[in-house]
């Protein structure tokens, strides 16, 4: 298993529409093949800082979820709402 940690900084006045897109995002990801969970969170202490948690059985399926339709026609989208590049980084589940 593959996890996915990917965290935004969000642009001030544009967490709704990040949201909105997010939520698009989330609902048709989590109808993948292979997608164990797919969830965004807020920081606790910065509204404008949301963290992609997303698991998923192998690379290979990772690399056909982002191929996918809402994958590449969302996803460019966040680039205007975005403060600053995100950072991701994948994990393998050890236990």
């Amino acid at each position: 298993m593959i996890t996915i940690v990917a965290k935004n900084s969000i642009k001030q006045g544009k967490t709704e529409e990040f949201k909105n897109l997010a939520e698009k995002l989330i609902n048709e990801s989590r109808k993948e093949k292979g997608n164990v969970s797919y969830n965004l969170y807020q920081d606790a202490n910065d509204n404008n800082i949301f963290t992609f948690i997303e698991e998923w059985e192998n690379e290979d399926i990772i690399k056909s979820h982002n191929a996918s339709i809402h994958f590449t026609s969302i996803v460019p989208k966040f680039a205007d709402l975005i403060e600053k590049k995100s950072e991701i980084n994948l994990y393998k589940k050890i236990k």
